[in-house]
């Protein structure tokens, strides 16, 4: 009394591997996440883009692992030019699962084997953002700030002139001023 009947053995092996199959479709879900293809059918600025899949569904991408200068910012326009002759109309893969909170896709994006984010900042048109560079790995945490140094002895790009303006300040620096206008009676 008090003991249930053992199930058949294919029984028990069958519901074995349905939960086995179960849990590798699960795993598998962040994984497919991870990765978008699709052809790059606009530039925002130097570091945002715009995805075209297979699908005929448009993302908006924000470049991971680095800050480019903001659109009215010194080398902001040369930035998005830059950007988008490395892009513009060519098949592109994003590695990456975040969001930010404009909606965006936070990802690597890489055309062929070249590193799209990684070649703004070698060019001299972005900044490695090491405040995120946490979400990157090491090797190319490595590879990123290299390339930012590289840049910046050769006096590419933004580098080319004196006391360039990182955009996080520049942001902040508008925002201040736009709160001290609010507030004057």
């Amino acid at each position: 009394m008090g003991r249930l009947p053992r199930q058949p053995l294919n029984l028990r092996a069958r519901r074995a591997w349905a939960w086995a199959l179960a849990g590798a479709l699960l795993c598998a879900l962040p994984c497919a996440a991870a990765s978008l293809s699709g052809v790059v059918v606009g530039v925002a600025d130097g570091d945002t883009l715009t995805v075209l899949d297979a699908g005929l569904a448009q993302h908006r991408v924000r470049l991971a692992g680095i800050d480019a200068p903001e659109k009215r910012q010194a080398f902001g326009q040369r930035s998005k030019q830059s950007l988008d002759r490395l892009v513009h109309g060519r098949p592109v893969r994003i590695e990456g699962r975040k969001t930010d909170r404009y909606g965006r896709l936070v990802g690597k994006v890489l055309v062929g084997d070249l590193d799209v984010n990684r070649e703004q900042v070698r060019r001299g048109f972005a900044w490695h953002y090491v405040a995120y560079a946490r979400e990157q790995s090491p090797a190319d945490r490595r590879l990123y700030a290299d390339a930012e140094a590289s840049a910046r002895q050769e006096r590419r790009g933004l580098w080319s002139e004196p006391g360039a303006t990182p955009p996080w300040e520049f942001r902040r620096q508008a925002h201040a001023h736009a709160n001290a206008h609010a507030q004057r009676p």
